[in-house]
């Protein structure tokens, strides 16, 4: 999906791109960016591997890809990264999913050391996103406090995202999709985290979706949307939704949708016949200024 950009709603909405080529806006006390970059190549593999503690990682890192929304004032700033989120699946550590064709990939990652398959391979994690509290100086800006990684107050709350309202008419100023890793689980499937973000004149919404599809056995969707309305430029309100779905295709047989892999290849089609296992929603009231 291509956004082009219409210089007179940038100008209408009081946002203007980000200068010195960098892909993004800044809106309403907001500075908003993409980056996206290649895969990680063998020596980069290894570094992660030493950092996170495995020899296990997906066969696809955009390790250096991420998006960020900053609220400039506060210093307040979300970000998305394939590090923090590989952190997450590690932590976790769901048991492996049980696949018909496992005797025959059980050693994929490494023939020669026999490694079987006791861990998530899936790369399954809870990441609902990064954060921290920017603090700029006159002398370099970005640079943080001793208090920059903190983390933010999020309150569970009852308010949810209304989906129905962002597919209004509202012209798209900024538009990307970021993927922070992906594994074609050795032809038996996918696993792919990807973040996407979409800015209109009222607000900025972003979709974190883990989607895992191994042929024949589950689906597994774990969604993460963030939104803040400029409504309220001095003090935003950010709400976050999580939702964790997922089902056997022998299950999904038994209410008689398709049992065939390929009639799920699009997480969007078929989300809803997926039961929830976990859904919650949590709101940060963003400070004015620090």
């Amino acid at each position: 999906m291509e956004v082009e950009v219409d210089e007179k709603e940038l100008k209408a909405a009081g946002a203007e791109l980000l200068p010195d080529g960098r892909r993004g806006l800044r809106i309403h006390g907001w500075e908003i960016e993409s980056c996206k970059r290649s895969i990680l190549n063998s020596l980069q593999l290894q570094q992660w591997e030493q950092k996170l503690q495995t020899s296990h990682l997906p066969e696809m890192i955009f390790g250096d890809s991420s998006f960020a929304l900053k609220h400039i004032n506060s210093g307040t700033k979300l970000h998305f990264n394939a590090l923090d989120a590989l952190a997450g699946w590690k932590q976790e550590a769901l048991p492996p999913v049980e696949v018909p064709a496992a005797a025959q990939w059980k050693y994929r990652s490494k023939p020669y050391q026999q490694v079987i398959l006791g861990y998530d391979y899936t790369f399954t994690t809870p990441y609902c996103g990064s954060e921290m509290v920017e603090r700029n100086t006159e002398h370099k800006r970005g640079s943080l406090s001793e208090e920059g990684s903190c983390h933010l107050h999020w309150e569970d709350c009852k308010e949810q995202i209304d989906i129905a309202a962002l597919a209004s008419k509202e012209p798209i100023l900024f538009y990307d999709e970021v993927i922070l890793y992906e594994d074609e689980l050795a032809d038996n499937g996918v696993s792919l985290l990807t973040v996407k973000v979409r800015v209109m004149p009222s607000c900025w919404f972003l979709l974190l979706r883990f989607w895992l599809r191994v042929d024949g056995v589950l689906m597994r969707l774990r969604d993460t949307r963030i939104h803040c309305a400029f409504a309220d430029h001095s003090n935003p309100v950010i709400l976050r939704e999580s939702c964790w779905r997922e089902a056997t295709f022998e299950g999904l047989a038994a209410k008689g949708y398709p049992s065939d892999s390929a009639a799920y290849n699009d997480p969007s089609i078929i989300s809803q016949r997926l039961p929830v296992v976990m859904h919650k929603t949590q709101k940060l009231k963003v400070p004015g200024n620090l």
